[in-house]
């Protein structure tokens, strides 16, 4: 790939050094004989897959890939993969939602490192003409980093006051076939929402501008171009983008949708559009899949899809309203209390999806339920991570008799202060509906 152009503020630019040095500190310890990752907890995955289903996803899972040491892989499901009965396999398929967007985001990125666009200059000069208001300056680096003041416009197409969700699902979704450009048209009628740059607000719209981008500067449709320049490349073969065809082809995973009255059954939603979401959620894949994108993603030019640089960039993640979540360019870090994870979450109805992997690559993790309109699932999900990545929580020191409660705070039965005891929980991110 041709070196890339852009200009980066020292600052931003010095956070993305982070990423490639952690790797390489980690690839040093490891040839010194230092284990390269605490061994999963799998109990407590487990717990947190249990949990999803307890909240009430028909089944979930966890695909755990240790590129140091396979012996330390994991595969673990719970529950089923439809209705029937069928048990939950972690092999299939499924609807990534927005883990669609770190796709796109490299297909930018490999136009910017050939000149095709740069990502400090509005974006609208790399559109289709009259897609943005001639006003509208904001640059594609703020629009991948969600902080351009883009309206999302699944607002409008989601549920409105008074009605049921998948009432909004069956009137504007699952056989609704939209132009990406009238899905902009819709946030453009709601104008700028901030200034451009001075706040973090995600949007879907944002990675739909982007994925016109891909389509304007290469002359060719985006699913051409993500298949020839992402999936035939690294052998992705379970991976697809055939919006607005609604199947999911090959074996999958059945998703349901959950109705706001718990007491409706789920609605199966796996036939649907995306057309809704297009280039920010259509992509369909597998745990497979997504292991092998997300290390060749955080590998750098040595992995064939991005440069170094074009990585320092995109994991340059900004802080975000949410404790522990930043964002980059189409990329999440969630901080970890064994450190950072980059890759990103995906929520389309009927499927929830958390994609991510060790700086380094040298481990990935994939949790997965098949039910969406339910916050309890996606924090059960989001509970799944810590473990994965971390192993188990350091053992407290046992209780003292004479000193217990003596410290104003304590843990009940114990002598450590609950300010001491690190927090780990994750809390659901901000998109949690898409």
């Amino acid at each position: 790939m041709a070196k890339i152009r852009l200009l980066r503020p020292l600052a931003v630019a010095a956070a993305g050094v982070v990423l490639l040095a952690t790797g390489a500190a980690n690839a040093a310890a490891a040839d010194q004989g230092t284990p390269s990752a605490p061994v999963p907890d799998t109990a407590a995955v487990l717990a947190a897959l249990q949990t999803t289903m307890n909240a009430g996803a028909p089944g979930a899972f966890a695909v755990i890939r240790d590129h140091g040491d396979p012996g330390l892989d994991r595969s673990l499901t719970v529950g089923k993969a439809d209705l029937d009965g069928t048990p939950m396999n972690a092999d299939w398929r499924f609807r990534v939602g927005s883990n669609s967007k770190m796709f796109a985001s490299v297909l930018v990125m490999q136009l910017a490192e050939q000149g095709l666009i740069d990502l400090d200059k509005p974006l609208r000069d790399y559109l289709p003409a009259g897609t943005l208001p001639d006003a509208w300056t904001m640059t594609g680096r703020q629009v991948m980093e969600h902080r351009a003041g883009i309206y999302d416009h699944t607002n409008d197409l989601l549920e409105q006051a008074g009605e049921e969700t998948t009432a909004a699902f069956e009137a504007r979704i699952r056989t609704n076939v939209y132009d990406p450009r009238d899905l902009v048209a819709i946030s453009v009628k709601h104008g700028i929402q901030y200034p451009p740059g001075t706040k973090y607000s995600y949007s879907n719209t944002d990675f739909v501008l982007m994925g016109l981008a891909v389509e304007n500067l290469t002359g060719r449709p985006y699913a051409d171009v993500l298949k020839d320049r992402i999936l035939e490349p690294l052998g992705l073969r379970h991976t697809s983008f055939v919006v607005p065809d609604d199947e999911i082809r090959g074996a999958h995973v059945t998703g349901y949708l959950t109705n706001d009255d718990r007491t409706k059954p789920l609605l199966d939603s796996t036939q649907q559009t995306a057309s809704w979401l297009w280039a920010a959620g259509g992509v369909t894949s597998s745990a497979e899949d997504l292991d092998t994108f997300l290390t060749a993603l955080v590998a750098g030019s040595a992995g064939g899809l991005v440069s170094d640089d074009s990585l320092k960039q995109m994991s340059a993640a900004l802080p975000t309203p949410t404790a522990k979540i930043s964002y980059g360019l189409g990329l999440r870090r969630i901080s970890l209390s064994c450190g950072d994870v980059y890759g990103h979450g995906g929520i389309v109805q009927g499927y929830q999806t958390q994609s991510f992997t060790a700086p380094d690559g040298h481990r990935t993790v994939v949790v997965f339920a098949n039910a969406s309109n339910n916050g309890a699932v996606t924090q059960g999900l989001m509970g799944a991570l810590e473990p994965a990545f971390c192993g188990k929580k350091p053992a407290t020191a046992a209780p003292r008799t004479n000193l217990r409660s003596a410290v104003p705070g304590a843990v009940p039965g114990s002598t450590i202060p609950r300010s001491t005891i690190p927090d780990t929980t994750i809390p659901a991110v901000e998109d949690s509906r898409i």
